[in-house]
């Protein structure tokens, strides 16, 4: 994977240039001491991977990820742990890295992230949500057109250009965005509670602050989607 280095300590590019050296996998291209120069190179060159800081003059990484259109994976590495959850909103962050990151952690990064390209490159161009009919939606994987019973759906999670597609029986990635396949799944079983997850409602077990358990998921519901799933619960 081509990968870039983005920190403003050269002590800390350094660092994470040499554990990327012990991973044939990786290539670095470039490494930068500020997000704006990444985002120029990043207009001319195509990249699997970033490793970025968080914590940066006048630009910070969550502000770097919000300037570049279709970012690539990304993982943070910072010395303040205190933005993992915020971290994790975005589709694009693979990983979360505290310094000083051990090489083992830092394997099981890359581990996440070979995994993620892998799917993706299986899926690639190959696979996409085609059609609704009554209770079926048919999804092309492959070259060929897999039916799914609607109703079997408990889940719906965007990642990047693909939505990972879970049912009672098995889970499905597909090409596709998750606006297409909300405006194809029926209003009155499905919600959207997040801006990368859909669920059925008739398939949540609990409900904690800003939560919903449905199967072994722990899904997140934003505080925007809330009050819509609220009036859909038949409270007591």
């Amino acid at each position: 994977m081509n990968c870039i280095i983005i920190d403003d300590e050269a002590t800390a590019r350094a660092i994470i240039g040499q554990l990327c050296s012990q991973v044939s996998s990786l290539n670095v291209l470039e490494d930068f001491p500020n997000a704006m120069q990444a985002i120029k190179y990043l207009n001319q060159n195509d990249i699997d991977l970033i490793f970025l800081d968080i914590h940066m003059p006048d630009f910070t990484g969550f502000d770097f990820i919000d300037t570049i259109k279709n970012p690539p994976k990304i993982i943070l590495t910072t010395s303040d742990p205190n933005f993992a959850i915020q971290a994790f909103g975005y589709d694009c962050i693979v990983d979360y890295l505290v310094k000083p990151i051990t090489p083992e952690r830092f394997k099981k990064a890359i581990d996440k992230a070979e995994a993620i390209k892998s799917v993706v490159t299986e899926t690639k161009a190959s696979s996409q949500v085609e059609t609704s009919s009554g209770n079926d939606l048919y999804v092309n994987i492959d070259r060929r057109l897999i039916k799914i019973d609607i109703p079997s759906i408990y889940l719906v999670e965007a990642k990047g250009d693909y939505i990972q597609v879970k049912t009672d029986d098995k889970n499905y990635t597909v090409h596709s965005t998750l606006k297409k396949i909300e405006d194809k799944l029926p209003d009155d079983l499905f919600l959207k509670i997040h801006r990368s997850y859909i669920i059925n409602v008739d398939k949540i077990i609990d409900i904690e602050d800003n939560s919903v358990l449905i199967k072994k998921d722990v899904i997140p519901v934003s505080r925007s989607n809330r009050p819509e799933l609220m009036k859909r619960l038949n409270l007591l």
